[in-house]
């Protein structure tokens, strides 16, 4: 049994899985669940040695969690197709892993993410440190079953890793407002299953223009937004634009 298994979920991430397997553990299980891809992920996968599993997509949530059910390593790392570990995260995961386990010693940790806009590391307006709950120990965590913005379940006590997960995620503008045209449906299904369609005048107000417009100034100037240059002012721009189009779309399906 390794000690370590990663699991990751893909369609057509050709361009980015190799960067991802490059940067794993010697001697790791790699589960590579696929829903589908047409261009050489799969191909990607098999040269780094991945066990691949292919499924039709079911939602982030499943999808995810069926791939932490395939692995068998002691402790898990669940990681997105275009994120990378930082021989400094890398080398912490090993030493944990291969570790005593010891009383008290927490069974998940969190890790710090870099975020990468345009080629352009975003260390301010609340991108930095971004952690996530990434690494645990088989059996213990698992995803909350949501269509979007998916979070790993845990109830116990978790620690804290010091190296950096690196998130390639938005490498062109393009791609950066297909992936929030895409996420704004999916979270406009969740706000009209709750009933949170701004059906009157003042809540489609502030839905749509006002809770923008103010999250837009929190993190571009008192979070120092600012500070990551012109990649900083349009991620903060169509960031904040998300949460609009996300009500606009919840408003036009209850109509």
């Amino acid at each position: 049994m390794p000690a370590l298994s990663v699991a990751i979920i893909t369609h057509n991430e050709e361009a980015n899985l190799a960067r991802t397997l490059r940067s794993l553990p010697e001697g790791c299980e790699v589960v590579v669940v696929d829903s589908g891809s047409t261009d050489g992920t799969l191909t990607v996968a098999s040269q780094y040695g991945a066990r691949v599993i292919e499924q039709p997509w079911l939602g982030f949530a499943v999808q995810k969690n069926l791939a932490l059910s395939e692995c068998t390593g002691d402790w898990v790392l669940s990681l997105d197709a275009d994120e990378e570990l930082s021989p400094a995260l890398r080398d912490e995961i090993v030493s944990l892993v291969q570790g005593q386990p010891l009383p008290g010693k927490p069974e998940a940790y969190f890790v710090p993410r870099k975020n990468f806009f345009l080629g352009r590391w975003i260390r301010f307006g609340g991108f930095y440190p971004d952690a996530k709950l990434r690494l645990f120990r088989k059996g213990v965590a698992s995803f909350e079953p949501r269509p979007v913005h998916e979070v790993i379940r845990f109830d116990g006590a978790s620690g804290k890793l010091q190296g950096a997960l690196l998130h390639h995620a938005y490498p062109t503008l393009s791609g950066y407002l297909e992936h929030m045209n895409r996420y704004s449906t999916l979270g406009a299904e969740i706000l009209q299953q709750k009933g949170k369609t701004s059906a009157s005048a003042f809540d489609f107000i502030a839905h749509v223009f006002l809770a923008p417009a103010a999250t837009f100034v929190w993190n571009y100037v008192f979070r120092s937004g600012f500070r990551d240059g012109r990649e900083g002012l349009l991620l903060h721009l169509y960031h904040a634009s998300y949460t609009s189009w996300k009500y606009a779309k919840a408003w036009e399906k209850a109509r």
